[in-house]
């Protein structure tokens, strides 16, 4: 089978050819923001045209019609010791014309969605680069190395002197055609070293991440802590009674029990253990780079209820710009009256770890939010302004998004919906995303590994790390504004990033790259770093446990596959051997992200990356692959080569 090349994240395309020092590389960066301003209409914003329009003063024939575009990018990753840096804005024509359009830099503030002609940038009145001639789907590239000297923001303002219109595609055309900034350099001398480190780059700081506008949040589930009665994990709760088939007396015995994963345990703790795990989590997430928790609100008098509570403060001791969004389940408080639900959210909101706007609004996002009425929700929020003096930014995650949107819009700030668990199901997320922007909501994208539920007798087929790539890939090209990770801790559905017993820290680490990726442009790889995920079983294998309910793939999920995934990060091109159930196959894996996958096969799986005759990374996968499993496990396992 081929290697896959990982090569476009939308934001951000790296080539896969960085094998010397010598080799060029180039990396492209999407528009951050793009608009056009109108002389002949000084006041109106275009800031949801799909095109970009250039033209001189006489424009339309109007004797004051100048047409002008404003650009910015975010370029990143750029090395300090980059040589012979060349910077190209690379622009698609929607329209066949002689015209010739000047780059210019752009001086002033401006922003995609409040810039009009009248309260436009200054805009420098020396030309960079200048092209003539434009003939349509095709892309003319405007030379602006002088303006680009490494990391940084850059903006441009496109203009024209002809009456004839240039009209160029933006970034919300479909497609991916907008403006972009292609910058090539070849690498110093250290270029190439590697790094130390579990990551296969330098992951920015708290700091640096929490500036970007987009968020990352994951989807906290309280029913599955840490610890759930303070014991070793070997006789904990978890080992008795949820991993077990005979657990809970024999309750979850028909199918095998309730859970196959867990967190990672810890020895038992003095004092408020409770209290001491949550801060544990909350470490764990800004380790990996998370902005804070959606946390699922089930009850408001309940043990789920004291966790959430305990969340928010863990929070607050730790640190409180990692922010918690209150998330009420309507499945869990169908019961509760709106006064009870106000009362109980109002307390919650004092924490300064509970996440606000910059307006002081405070964010609710209720999970399948069509449990209740628009017109409940807007009662709800009424009661909360008049009687806890609290405005509510809603942002209800939608079961189904498309027949609940239009219901929604004069209540929200946002949308999210709870979305798929497989490749197929992730295939098409920009319509979503552009269908919340054009109605002037922000978005929030679930973003996922996998999911399979036991006691369900269903599961999604994830094809490895597929779904996950494939569901930021949706998140990235369509310009999500939050991401929610679906999820942090739902071990019945099997749906976590959390660190567990059958990931460790695997999947919070390829998360990591594509959340840098989403919030500040792609990294540089500076460490050679390969994944393994495969099941321990192929998904057709019968138990050797009388289980009664099994798995069955849901309708409409990608089709069931039996496959051993190498994920590599690499800093050059290296040959990969893979060896599953005593069988090695070699290949040939490329510079940067590349996936491959081979047959699962009964024994153990490993993964070895040469450079040079040298070792640069090995993963040894410490979970057996079995063709008689005791119950049935279609979780996927997941090991790093760094852990």
């Amino acid at each position: 089978m081929a290697v896959v090349a990982l090569t476009t994240l939308g934001s951000v395309t790296v080539t896969a050819s960085q094998a010397s020092a010598a080799t060029p590389v180039s990396v492209t960066f999407a528009a951050a923001e793009d608009v056009f301003v109108s002389q002949a209409e000084p006041a109106k914003s275009f800031a949801t045209a799909t095109w970009l329009s250039v033209c001189g003063s006489g424009c339309g024939g109007a004797g004051a019609g100048q047409r002008l575009a404003l650009t910015r990018f975010k370029v990143t990753g750029i090395p300090e010791d980059a040589e012979d840096l060349k910077v190209t804005l690379d622009v698609v024509s929607a329209r066949t014309t002689d015209t010739t359009i000047s780059a210019h830099q752009v001086t002033g503030t401006w922003s995609e969605a409040a810039t009009t002609w009248s309260n436009r940038p200054a805009v420098d009145g020396t030309a960079i680069g200048s092209k003539t001639g434009f003939t349509t789907g095709s892309t003319t590239r405007l030379d602006v190395s002088s303006a680009v000297k490494g990391d940084g923001t850059y903006a441009f303002a496109l203009t024209g002197t002809s009456d004839t219109t240039t009209v160029l595609m933006s970034s919300r055309e479909s497609g991916n055609r907008g403006p972009k900034l292609t910058v090539t350099y070849t690498e110093g001398a250290g270029g190439q070293e590697q790094t130390d480190g579990p990551l296969p780059f330098t992951l920015a700081g708290t700091a640096a991440l929490r500036a970007s506008g987009k968020k990352v949040f994951a989807h906290y589930f309280t029913p599955y802590p840490v610890s759930l009665d303070n014991q070793a994990p070997a006789g904990d709760y978890y080992a008795r009674n949820y991993l077990k088939p005979e657990g809970e007396s024999g309750k979850h015995a028909a199918y095998g029990g309730l859970l196959r994963d867990r967190p990672i345990g810890r020895a038992p703790l003095s004092g408020d253990y409770a209290l001491a795990d949550f801060k544990t989590e909350v470490k764990q997430a800004i380790a990996a780079g998370l902005d804070g928790f959606t946390v699922d609100i089930l009850s408001v008098t309940s043990a789920h209820w004291t966790r959430v509570q305990n969340l928010i403060k863990a929070a607050e001791a730790v640190d409180p710009g990692f922010k918690i969004v209150l998330m009420p389940d309507t499945n869990g408080l169908a019961s509760v009256d709106s006064a009870t639900f106000a009362s109980s959210i109002a307390k919650l909101a004092a924490s300064k770890s509970v996440y606000r706007l910059a307006d002081n609004r405070l964010v609710v996002a209720p999970f399948k939010a069509e449990g209740r009425t628009a017109a409940w929700w807007a009662d709800w929020m009424k009661t909360m302004e008049t009687k806890h003096g609290i405005k509510v930014a809603l942002v209800p995650t939608f079961l189904d998004f498309n027949k609940n949107r239009a219901a929604f819009a004069s209540i929200s700030y946002g949308f999210s919906n709870w979305g798929n668990r497989n490749p197929a199901g992730n295939a098409s997320l920009t319509a979503n995303i552009t269908t919340a922007h054009d109605m002037d909501k922000i978005w929030m994208q679930p973003v996922s590994v996998q999911d399979e539920r036991p006691n369900q007798g269903i599961f999604d087929e994830a094809g490895n790390t597929e779904n996950l790539r494939a569901s930021w890939k949706g998140a990235i090209d369509g310009k999500a504004d939050w991401v929610q990770l679906t999820t942090w801790n739902d071990y019945s559905e099997n749906t976590q990033f959390a660190p567990s017993a059958n990931a460790g820290w695997t999947y919070l680490d390829i998360n990591a790259y594509y959340l840098t990726c989403y919030k500040l442009g792609c990294p540089k790889i500076t460490n050679d770093v390969a994944y393994l995920t495969h099941r321990i079983q192929p998904v057709a294998a019968t138990p050797t446990y009388a289980q009664t309910k099994l798995m069955k793939l849901r309708g409409g999920s990608t089709a069931a596959r039996d496959t051993v995934e190498v994920l590599s990060m690499l800093t050059a091109a290296g040959k990969v051997s893979v060896t599953i159930g005593g069988t090695t196959q070699t290949y040939d894996a490329p510079a940067g992200v590349s996936a491959k996958t081979f047959p699962l096969k009964a024994g153990t799986a490993s993964a070895t990356v040469t450079r040079n005759a040298a070792t640069t990374a090995k993963v040894v996968s410490p979970y057996p692959i079995t063709t008689t499993p005791h119950v049935q496990d279609l979780h996927y396992r997941a090991a790093s080569s760094d852990r």
